[in-house]
């Protein structure tokens, strides 16, 4: 293909050295996943039933939203037995896999503990830092379109290293289907309690309590729009991991990996959903033509055909940028959830990549891996706030207090800075406060 780009049927090509080229950037990356009045009006309605109504209003809803037929919270509620039915009535080899990625995602966390601390200055004062577990945290569980026992994994597992003393997981079962590897996932995880609820009215349960519920401290895990409308709604009320946007993928690619394993590693976030994101980048023309010919190829053979396509389509494109420091500069600037560094030397781009949630090193590190067994978190920071945020981690489930530990010296002599500086804010019991400790 020549340097004048095209759309193809498939994906769009763009090039840096176009003249619309930021237009199109611009376009590409436009996501906001909760600015639809409508959809906040609803969101709004359900979080007010719920919050009035308890668990009648989550029957209600369940019934309406999943087509479900019941009467009480108690058809709603699995307990521990039944999680470690799922789990045992597993075949081996589906039961070897998820125990293999539940080891390898808690060892990863465990490196994640951060331990309080304290130091004594010379006059005794000892100041520090106490880390402290959340109580008791609410995971949503994604269903519908697919299930995500690595969702429970990933999600789970790091509160439990984190020391949370209660994990409430939520989870839509639309129709009534349960999918026997997300309460395997649960047994594995060590979820204490598993409601088969979802959508915007599980957020509200978890985040205001109802007479089955218990209320928790913070709310993760990612959802549809409803979900990410709610979660919104409800911070303040409990804590939440982050606004989670549609799965997106960013590949740079130096022309050597082979261009059916890219396409491949395109389609797996753009099979999530039609709103999911997949860019590749590279300053060899000739390899953007073949992962382009493979994705012509490839693309009628996958089970998730027109999700892909559609994905492809909307939010897609192939990229061709000038040089290896103009794909460093789009890197950054897109933020992407997941970043592929496909490439002979990926160590040497990366003290330069300053914004990325998670990011695969080399040709064979395929993003799918950190999806289920790598080990770090997959649930990360989507629409470009990597450039602010981080992976989901131990330390979201917990948090830290500030110690301090005045002696008699260190109080007086403290004191008098205290008093200068509340005096000039006009702020005088703090002042008279830090006097009354002073030595004279």
């Amino acid at each position: 293909m020549s340097e004048t780009l095209v759309d193809s049927a498939a994906i769009a090509r763009l090039s840096t050295a176009a003249g619309d080229f930021e237009a199109r950037l611009d376009a590409l990356l436009a996501w906001e996943g909760v600015s639809d009045a409508e959809i906040q009006r609803r969101v709004d309605d359900i979080l007010g039933g719920v919050r009035a109504r308890g668990d009648s209003a989550l029957v209600e809803y369940s019934n309406r939203f999943d087509r479900l037929d019941v009467s009480s919270m108690a058809e709603l509620t699995l307990d521990a037995e039944r999680l470690e039915q799922a789990f045992t009535g597993l075949p081996e080899e589906q039961r070897a896999a998820l125990s293999k990625a539940a080891e390898r995602i808690r060892a990863y966390h465990e490196r994640q503990k951060p331990e309080s601390w304290a130091f004594t200055e010379a006059d005794g004062t000892v100041l520090g830092q106490q880390v402290t577990a959340l109580d008791r945290a609410g995971i949503y569980v994604p269903g519908g379109k697919a299930a995500y026992p690595s969702s429970v994994l990933m999600n789970a597992i790091p509160a439990h290293v984190a020391g949370v003393r209660e994990i409430v997981m939520v989870v839509p079962t639309p129709d009534g289907v349960l999918n026997e590897l997300v309460l395997a996932a649960a047994h594995l995880a060590g979820v204490d309690h598993v409601f088969t609820i979802g959508g915007a009215q599980a957020v509200a349960a978890l985040a205001y309590g109802t007479e089955t519920v218990p209320r928790v401290d913070k709310i993760v895990g990612p959802g549809n729009i409803y979900v990410a409308t709610a979660k919104r709604a409800v911070f303040g009320q409990v804590g939440i991991d982050m606004i989670a946007g549609p799965s997106e993928i960013l590949v740079v690619s130096d022309g050597g990996t082979a261009p059916d394993w890219l396409a491949m590693d395109l389609f797996s976030q753009a099979e999530h959903d039609e709103d999911a994101q997949a860019l590749l980048v590279s300053w060899d023309v000739s390899h953007l033509d073949a992962v382009e010919a493979s994705i012509e190829r490839l693309l009628p053979t996958l089970e998730r055909e027109s999700i892909v396509r559609e994905s492809l389509s909307r939010r897609g494109a192939l990229i061709h940028c000038r040089d290896r420091d103009e794909a460093v500069r789009l890197i950054n600037r897109i933020a992407p959830e997941h970043l592929e560094l496909s490439m002979a030397d990926p160590e040497a781009l990366l003290p330069e990549v300053r914004h990325a949630g998670a990011i695969f090193m080399g040709r064979y590190t395929a993003e799918a891996l950190g999806d289920y067994c790598a080990g770090p978190n997959h649930v990360l920071p989507t629409s470009g706030t990597a450039r602010f945020s981080s992976p989901l981690g131990v330390y979201d489930f917990q948090k830290r207090s500030s110690i301090i530990n005045c002696s008699r010296e260190g109080a007086s002599e403290l004191g008098r800075v205290a008093s200068i500086l509340a005096r000039g804010e006009s702020l005088t019991a703090h002042a008279r406060s830090a006097e009354y400790r002073i030595q004279k």
